[in-house]
């Protein structure tokens, strides 16, 4: 079978196509097991690749896919979903290849926005394949950032777009599934870099204690000290009404309390975080949670992915049990370590990371929630 080249496209440009609700079929052409760790919103799948990458001629008529419409095919990498798209483009089909594959679309984000009064403005910024959240916070001409893990340029643009200074960027606990781009946003933007405090990292950065806050415009943000998933992770209660849980508290379960720890030091993990998450179901009902992820692909349809504790409260039942149940419950339900783990946190032990580093380190799904 002779096949011809198609154009590939890059992610950049799929995310603006979603953006921007264009018509368009994404074929994810990888193993099931792959397809079952992370995809993207609205893919469909296609159970071809052995036989792609066997060389064998692939049918696609099956799946309904109309001439009139593009289509996008993905792969881990970018190679097989180019032969795919090559024998589509044979059958007549408008195509493209996906460059660089899932692993180029991990960088992948969208938004969505929540007005809190007409000066004041939360803007939640998700890495759609991986479900890290992030949020820039605005009040008259101010801004901060929490758990940047975009490219700095996409919270440097909004804040333009905004008429916002970032004044803060701020972290709720070192990250083991994503690199943070926090020291390079301040790099960037000269804000000022808040950790929680006793937080090991390995440059300059403003300790921020339990009870202690601080103000944009009419906006003050109190860090509480939540330890569980990490032994320094902080969540911040905005003072309308607003919880930035971090990896504490998710929508649909909590943060994983085992990673860097030692022998039986799991169990004291646990306890913490029991401990912490009941410091945060002691403030009012209807707080509204904002986590530092979620377990699915984020579509680009500008839901929040948030939660008021009392919802939290009816539908998660660990967050009931008693502390003994808890502990058992989360440490039998604990899930496979994230890859890349150990090397990821490393660099954000120190604040820096080769660009070209991002790609391997962060392909995959994240693993940072039990539920």
């Amino acid at each position: 079978m002779s096949l011809q080249l198609v154009e590939t496209i890059e992610a950049d440009t799929l995310r603006q196509w979603l953006e921007e609700a264009r018509t368009v079929v994404v074929l994810d052409v990888r193993p099931p097991d792959q397809r079952a760790e992370w995809t993207i919103p609205g893919s469909i799948h296609a159970d071809v690749y052995q036989a792609l990458k066997a060389g064998e001629s692939v049918a696609f008529r099956e799946l309904n896919l109309s001439r009139q419409i593009p289509i996008v095919t993905v792969c881990a990498a970018g190679r097989v979903s180019q032969v795919a798209a090559e024998q589509l483009a044979l059958d007549g089909y408008q195509v493209y290849s996906l460059a660089g594959g899932m692993k180029a679309w991990s960088g992948a984000w969208n938004g969505a926005i929540l007005p809190i009064d007409s000066q004041s403005t939360i803007l939640q910024i998700r890495r759609t394949g991986k479900g890290c959240l992030s949020y820039l916070v605005g009040s008259d001409g101010e801004a901060f950032v929490i758990d940047p893990s975009v490219d700095t340029q996409v919270y440097e643009q909004l804040a333009r777009q905004h008429g916002w200074t970032i004044r803060y960027v701020l972290e709720t606990h070192l990250h083991a599934d994503h690199l943070s781009r926090a020291s390079q946003l301040v790099e960037a933007t000269g804000a000022t870099l808040i950790l929680p405090q006793g937080a090991p990292r390995q440059y300059p950065f403003q300790p921020i204690g339990s009870g202690e806050s601080l103000t944009i415009g009419s906006l003050t943000l109190q860090a509480l000290a939540t330890p569980g998933h990490t032994e320094h992770s902080v969540s911040y209660y905005l003072s309308e009404g607003m919880l930035f849980s971090g990896d504490t508290l998710f929508t649909n379960g909590v943060g994983r309390p085992d990673l860097h720890t030692h022998t039986g030091d799991g169990y004291s993990r646990a306890a913490s975080l029991y401990n912490s998450l009941h410091q945060l179901l002691g403030l009012p009902g209807d707080t509204r949670v904002l986590p530092g992820h979620t377990a699915s692909p984020v579509a680009f349809n500008g839901q929040l992915i948030m939660a008021s504790l009392n919802d939290l409260k009816r539908n998660l039942p660990m967050l009931t049990l008693p502390e003994q149940a808890f502990v058992e419950t989360i440490l039998s339900r604990i899930p496979v370590t994230p890859p890349n783990y150990l090397a990821i946190t490393e660099r954000n032990t120190r604040g820096y990371f080769e660009p070209d580093e991002s790609i391997e380190l962060e392909a995959g799904a994240n693993r940072c929630a039990v539920s």
